[in-house]
């Protein structure tokens, strides 16, 4: 069976390409939402050299196999991929992984597709009470929720956050939701 998909060469053009072949221990997510971000426009230009089909940010709906506990769940995906074999992902630091795979920018097709797959355990089931277009920015949500990991922060501290764009206000957000004051520095009126 085919699908339609972005894909990126050269150009970017829609292609009719295979469904995605699954790996052991992997589901089929048929796509049903696609967020665009900064990133996929700078992979459109040659960021990482990217070819395949982009995109990462998504809301999906497990499509198969047929015996998988996910079957028919609504998803979203970690899009690190890990080679599960190295010391950073034994060691459970799969985003560290220097063989890893991300989807849509690195080694592995991306959500710009009727369907992808994607390993089980890199899988989120969507609670119901969240619409899809709010789901589609759990990616970009847990991107910004790892500042409060990267970095000390406490309720009387103070942060500058360089660039305006959908994860520097969205990292601003999550620092004010921590009683940080938060100041905001970019190009966008």
């Amino acid at each position: 069976m085919n699908m339609l998909a972005l894909y990126l060469d050269e150009t970017l053009a829609l292609k009719e390409l295979p469904i995605p072949e699954l790996q052991a221990g992997e589901a089929l997510i048929r796509v049903r939402l696609a967020g665009i971000c900064r990133t996929d426009l700078e992979v459109l230009k040659g960021y990482h050299g990217f070819q395949g089909i982009p995109g990462h940010e998504f809301l999906g709906e497990v499509a198969g196999p047929a015996d998988s506990p996910w079957m028919g769940r609504r998803v979203v995906g970690d899009i690190n991929i890990g080679c599960r074999a190295c010391p950073e992902c034994l060691g459970g630091l799969a985003h560290h992984c220097r063989n890893r795979q991300v989807i849509g920018l690195k080694g592995r097709n991306g959500v710009f597709a009727q369907y992808l797959s994607l390993p089980e355990t890199n899988l989120h089931e969507v609670p119901p009470e969240i619409a899809d277009d709010a789901a589609v920015f759990t990616e970009p949500l847990a991107a910004a929720l790892q500042v409060l990991d990267a970095a000390p922060i406490s309720p009387d501290s103070r942060a500058l956050v360089v660039g305006d764009g959908s994860l520097g206000l969205l990292i601003s957000w999550v620092l004010a939701l921590h009683g940080v004051e938060v100041h905001l520095v970019g190009h966008y009126p």
